[in-house]
């Protein structure tokens, strides 16, 4: 198992940077020459606000404003961990797929992630009326404009290996929003407890499809800790003492909740890093270095004059 946890936002992608360069299994310098990224708004980078029927405020100041001076589709006002990801790789900003883009520009890596999207496919909840006024567009649908794209990268599937082995796979965040929908419906707990080894199989199922077209390299984020959530700690707010860590003040059963998909999410990690030694399957811990803010806030109290790698986390601190 890699783990992944810091101090400071810095810190983590310095982490996944390092694990990204030497590889833990190969020991040896590899080279990415592009990326292919999958997930919601934590990874979106603009593929939301290119959709009719999505009226985001994504598209709109102050998004964008602290670095782009403008409003890309970002649900942040500057870059998101895959942008600084593709900084470190000497790489261009990975583009949205529904931006459309020449054939050469993809070369260099997709964004196939799209705010509010799912793990689980919209039938799922459509079944059980848990409505998701957002998008249809699941991990399920990403993984469909993947395959639609292949033809255009390579004629043959030997051809998409050559090209694969030196990408990078981010796949996810995912799996959030299969529970902030039905939590911030509150619905209840052993219900939505229901639907975790569902989301956990979707993300497995998808890393083990990339895998199968030649993916080298995968980095999983773990889902963050929901309880210390500024909207669950308003829509979910609780009469009583006991719900709240002491220390953090978030709500201890929704970060046990968040605990318990990071915990089967490894256990599927170990199953498919079994089932394929020849991939390197990075888990990136998003719920530790998150809740490093929560317990010590003080200690990052100059966060503002922390290195410009940080300032992604209003993003990473927000439902998707």
């Amino acid at each position: 198992m890699v783990s992944l946890s810091s101090p400071t936002m810095f810190s983590l992608i310095h982490f996944i940077m390092g694990f990204l360069t030497f590889s833990t299994v190969h020991s040896v310098l590899e080279c990415y020459t592009s990326i292919f990224s999958f997930g919601d708004s934590l990874a979106d980078t603009g593929n939301s606000i290119r959709e009719s029927n999505w009226a985001s405020d994504a598209g709109k100041f102050p998004y964008g404003e602290t670095y782009f001076h403008r409003p890309t589709g970002r649900f942040s006002d500057g870059r998101l961990i895959i942008d600084f990801i593709a900084e470190e790789l000497g790489l261009p900003y990975v583009p949205p797929y529904l931006g459309g883009s020449s054939d050469g520009d993809f070369r260099q890596g997709v964004n196939f992630a799209f705010a509010g999207a799912t793990a689980l496919d919209a039938a799922f909840f459509q079944e059980r009326r848990i409505p998701n006024e957002y998008t249809n567009n699941s991990l399920g649908i990403q993984l469909g404009w993947f395959e639609d794209l292949l033809p255009s990268l390579c004629s043959n599937p030997p051809g998409c290996g050559d090209i694969f082995k030196k990408s990078l796979f981010l796949v996810g965040e995912i799996g959030g929003n299969d529970y902030n929908y039905p939590f911030l419906q509150r619905r209840s707990l052993e219900e939505i407890q229901t639907f975790v080894p569902l989301v956990i199989n979707a993300i497995g199922s998808a890393i083990d499809m990339l895998i199968k077209y030649g993916a080298r390299t995968l980095v999983v984020p773990s889902n963050l800790p929901i309880g210390c959530s500024a909207e669950y700690l308003t829509v979910l707010e609780s009469q009583k003492k006991e719900d709240y860590d002491p220390l953090t003040g978030c709500l201890t059963y929704l970060n046990k909740f968040s605990e318990y998909h990071n915990r089967l999410l490894l256990q599927e990690m170990d199953r498919l890093r079994a089932q394929h030694p020849h991939a390197t399957i990075i888990y990136a811990d998003y719920y530790n270095a998150a809740m490093r803010f929560y317990r010590s806030p003080d200690h990052f109290a100059t966060f503002p004059r922390l290195s410009p790698r940080a300032f992604h986390l209003p993003m990473l601190l927000c439902l998707c």
